[in-house]
């Protein structure tokens, strides 16, 4: 019979003694996030239990469907309230009762740390444990990189907090991270038969400090050289150092000594520029999602899809849709086609087997929701279709036509395009109040990006089946607007044609890629070129060439490479040479004589450019394309570019995005920049007008992203 003891702390925390086990639930919701309530409940539950001689044992509890899933972002940015979470773990360890942590669902960061602070772990089947905090900008720091070491060894450790990666109930157990597994979904009623048990046995307090770290031999030559590949990996982010460092003073330092210099290094990872980017990145990602068409309609039906094509682009998504959960009829123009198709499907999930990621039941269940075929008719009855065939606005209208023929009414009717005009799409069919753009970015299965375009009679609730397609397969959804290449590829455009510039100017394409490069980006604009195709771009530009303004700069040097047949990877060489298959290219002369004959048919002298030089120019041009993008409405806020950039064209995450790059840098300073260029190029370097409003009244581009909310 449970006994209720004077409540720990109003309702994030209350106690219940159970035949000797104060049962603290911690019942924040939605998902019992570390908040200064919660932190105050708990100390308070902990003085309770030492001071009650009718307390045995603590078990900790999440209410709902998480243990406790970290800290409480409402707290981001503002000043530490007491007490602090690093004190509470503390008091909590050094309780002289056993204190059980049984865990269901997620006990991720902070929550994760309580759980090492307690004495006893018990996982249920949906535990998921981790401890992502490197993914802003920060480390465990309530001694979490301390207690980890001595639970799962120094190096698994280290790997964990670098991955941000969750573990399952499983795997926590075998990496050591809990003691036992628990059947059901109850974790009270678990716990406290786990509580009795350990009674029973005369199991008493066991401290996570007071353990030997099992590795500590092999740890520290094995943490110099993860440090080493680490660095290589990051591309100068700061938090993932610091990370191994506190590895290190667990190995090195005594248990509080370890933590001074955890709660140091967590302090300077607090105050890191770095930080505030992860931490925009965090926010805008989850903002995103936050349309209006999703408050004012209901999404459609959506269980039953279409993809018509079955060439690369088609096949991700088919694979993404079933990967869903989704039925799939994928529609190509005949059989040798469709066979193909089938074959594109097929391989990805064939590489999963092969990887030891899927079974080959699993792989049977899957592709027992996919129907290929030749026959517009086999779609008469799905609820949403997604062309994907050629980049050419006349065949895609020739699709639609026929969509608009077979498909039921209330059929939401998709284009996967990069660039091209979905009104007029939409115009091809008796409804174009069905028609939306779904831009999914190559490969489809695995990119996280999903432009959603809004044509200008596409309904409310088609846009809210879009958003409700992209939760559905995971994918980071950003509304956008029409125009030529939407929001990405529209500034790509424009950036890109800054470096061209640059280029022409004196700097070769090999600079340029080391400068973006060294800026955070995985790969410069010349060897995603190459990797994308040189022909895709080269086919851009002819189509844009009777529409290009004839006082406009124009750099030829990518069409004579293009001329030529150098496409990159897929022709061995681009930009770059790429000798038997190599996927690293190598310089090559022959280019850079290329840029050299067409620098003198301009009469161009070179001048050299140094990094800052650079990056100045592309950024400008990006973030001056993006305001425009703004004051267009293409884009609804800025934090929607800024996700776009993250998640779809390799932007550095820690720098938040190009429009939070911006707001660090000052948009004086920006625009400063681009009345400098202008003295050189005034067609190109024209300020968009929202960023002189906002320079001339001292706004961000982020006071545009709070009006919005």
């Amino acid at each position: 019979m449970a006994a209720t003891l004077p409540a720990a702390s109003a309702s994030a925390v209350t106690t219940e003694l159970h035949a000797g086990v104060l049962v603290v639930r911690i019942d924040n919701p939605p998902v019992n996030a570390l908040g200064q309530p919660v932190r105050a409940g708990l100390l308070a539950a902990v003085e309770q239990a030492a001071a009650s001689d009718a307390v045995r044992a603590v078990l900790l509890v999440g209410a709902g469907r998480a243990f406790i899933a970290g800290a409480d972002i409402r707290e981001f940015g503002k000043p530490p309230q007491a007490p602090a979470l690093p004190e509470v773990l503390n008091r909590l360890e050094l309780l002289d009762k056993p204190v059980i942590a049984a865990i269901h669902g997620p006990a991720l960061g902070g929550g994760l740390e309580v759980a090492m602070a307690a004495h006893w772990r018990l996982a249920l089947p949906g535990a998921r444990l981790g401890l992502p905090e490197v993914n802003l900008g920060l480390l465990p720091g309530a001694g979490g990189t301390q207690r980890a070491p001595r639970l799962m060894g120094a190096l698994a450790a280290a790997e964990l907090m670098l991955s941000g990666r969750h573990l399952g109930a499983q795997a926590a157990l075998d990496a050591g991270l809990v003691d036992q597994l628990a059947d059901g979904d109850d974790p009270q009623a678990a716990g406290l038969a786990y509580a009795r048990q350990l009674l029973a046995q005369g199991a008493g307090v066991r401290r996570t400090r007071d353990r030997a770290i099992s590795d500590a031999a092999s740890a520290p030559a094995a943490l110099d050289q993860l440090a080493a590949e680490t660095a290589k990996k990051t591309r100068g982010l700061f938090s993932p150092a610091r990370i191994i460092d506190c590895v290190h003073a667990a190995l090195e330092l005594p248990f509080e000594q370890g933590l001074q210099r955890e709660r140091a290094l967590f302090v300077e990872c607090l105050n890191s520029p770095q930080r505030a980017g992860l931490v925009h990145a965090f926010f805008a990602e989850r903002e995103s999602a936050k349309i209006p068409e999703a408050r004012a309609a209901a999404p459609r039906p959506l269980q039953r899809l279409a993809v018509i094509g079955g060439g690369t682009m088609g096949a991700g998504i088919t694979v993404a849709a079933l990967d869903a959960g989704l039925s799939v009829v994928m529609i190509e123009r005949d059989a040798e086609s469709i066979a193909r198709g089938q074959k594109n499907v097929e391989k990805v999930y064939d590489g999963l087997i092969a990887k030891g990621r899927m079974t080959a039941e699993a792989r049977a269940a899957t592709l027992a929701r996919y129907q290929p075929g030749t026959s517009y008719d086999a779609i008469a009855e799905v609820d949403l279709v997604i062309e994907a065939v050629f980049e050419d606005l006349e065949v895609k209208k020739a699709v639609f036509r026929e969509l608009d023929r077979v498909c039921r009414a209330g059929c939401v009717l998709a284009t996967n395009t990069s660039y091209l005009d979905i009104d007029a799409i939409a115009a091809a069919t008796q409804r174009p109040q069905d028609v939306i753009g779904l831009h999914f970015f190559s490969p489809a299965n695995i990119m996280k990006l999903l432009e959603i375009v809004v044509a200008a009679k596409t309904a409310p609730d088609v846009v809210a089946t879009a958003f409700e397609l992209a939760k559905r397969m995971k994918k980071v959804p950003v509304r956008a607007g029409v125009c030529d290449g939407f929001i990405g590829n529209r500034i790509l455009a424009v950036y890109r044609e800054a470096a061209n510039h640059v280029l022409e100017d004196g700097a070769s394409p090999y600079e340029i890629d080391a400068a973006v490069r060294a800026f955070g980006y995985p790969m410069g604009p010349f060897q995603v070129s190459d990797l994308a195709g040189g022909d895709i771009g080269w086919a851009t530009r002819k189509r844009k060439a009777a529409t290009r303004d004839p006082r406009s700069r124009y750099v030829e040097v990518a069409d004579r490479i293009a001329e030529r047949g150098w496409y990159g990877q897929k022709t061995g060489r681009g930009w770059y040479l790429y000798p038997q298959g190599a996927r690293t290219g190598q310089e090559d002369p022959e280019v850079l004589a290329i840029v050299d004959e067409e620098r003198k048919k301009k009469g161009i002298v070179p001048r050299s450019f140094t990094h800052e030089g650079i990056m100045r120019r592309y950024m400008a041009a990006m973030v001056n394309e993006g305001a425009r993008v703004l004051e267009e409405g293409i884009a609804l806020r800025p934090l929607d570019i800024d996700v776009t950039f993250l998640f779809g064209y390799g932007f550095p995450r820690w720098r938040g995005g190009p429009m939070h790059w911006a707001d660090t840098q000052g948009l004086d300073r920006v625009l400063a920049d681009i009345r400098e260029f202008a003295k050189e190029d005034p067609q190109f370097w024209q300020p968009a007008p929202l960023l002189e409003q906002l320079v001339a009244e001292g706004r961000n581009f982020d006071s545009l992203n709070r009006a919005a909310a």
